[in-house]
């Protein structure tokens, strides 16, 4: 069982209730520039043919990257952090952290009538069936903006039950609003939706049920 250090990053940025992005900032570390790069990477891979000519060279020279990352890591247990601590959103968070090269990332900002939204476009790396988005990442999407909008709250909590309606594909290479709000809060139980909207349609729509860790104060106005 790992021991989650409970840690504050300087970097991180703190909630205070005025701020429009709800997600961490993008440039506040090198290691973001990094991670960029290794996007790139990775979408430039997806819309390569398999048998192309210069990908012996071009695995050469991502080979020895790799090397000289792997030689520099930390332990794994000094890379986890509480997500309950600090900002709330976690930098490393496949959906939101800028710091993951797998993140989009997605970026949230404060919407009109209690909704957080953002604007994501997601490439081959993340597609499903032909020309969509993988179901199971239109709900990472959609899990990560439901809790944004529990943090945005001040009621935060852990999911526990996350249902999904597929409505139609989502498209790749297309823009994709993701927006969630909190509906209620009752004791530990917070009540969450949001969807994937794509040219004015919703492509998938979620209700979440968050419970909130008893060893935290929080707000049920």
């Amino acid at each position: 069982m790992w021991e989650i250090p409970s840690r504050r990053r300087e970097l991180s940025r703190y909630f205070t209730g005025t701020e429009t992005q709800l997600t961490a900032e993008t440039g506040e570390a090198p290691i973001d520039d990094t991670a960029a790069a290794v996007r790139r990477i990775v979408d430039a891979l997806a819309r390569t043919a398999p048998r192309g000519e210069h990908l012996p060279g071009v695995t050469t020279e991502l080979s020895r990257i790799a090397d000289l990352l792997e030689a520099r890591t930390d332990p794994v247990q000094d890379r986890l952090t509480d997500i309950w601590e600090g900002d709330g959103v976690a930098r490393h968070d496949p959906a939101t952290g800028p710091e993951n090269p797998i993140a989009p990332p997605l970026i949230l900002r404060v919407a009109e009538e209690g909704w957080v939204e953002g604007v994501v476009e997601l490439g081959l790396p993340y597609q499903g069936p032909p020309g969509n988005v993988h179901g199971g990442i239109c709900a990472m999407l959609l899990d990560a903006s439901l809790a944004v909008a529990n943090h945005r709250a001040g009621t935060n909590g852990m999911t526990a039950q996350l249902n999904i309606r597929y409505q139609r594909p989502t498209p790749v290479c297309t823009p994709i609003t993701v927006r969630a709000k909190q509906l209620r809060a009752e004791g530990r139980k917070r009540f969450t939706v949001g969807e994937l909207v794509v040219d004015g349609r919703v492509t998938a729509s979620a209700e979440g049920l968050f419970i909130a860790r008893k060893d935290r104060v929080v707000k049920t106005e």
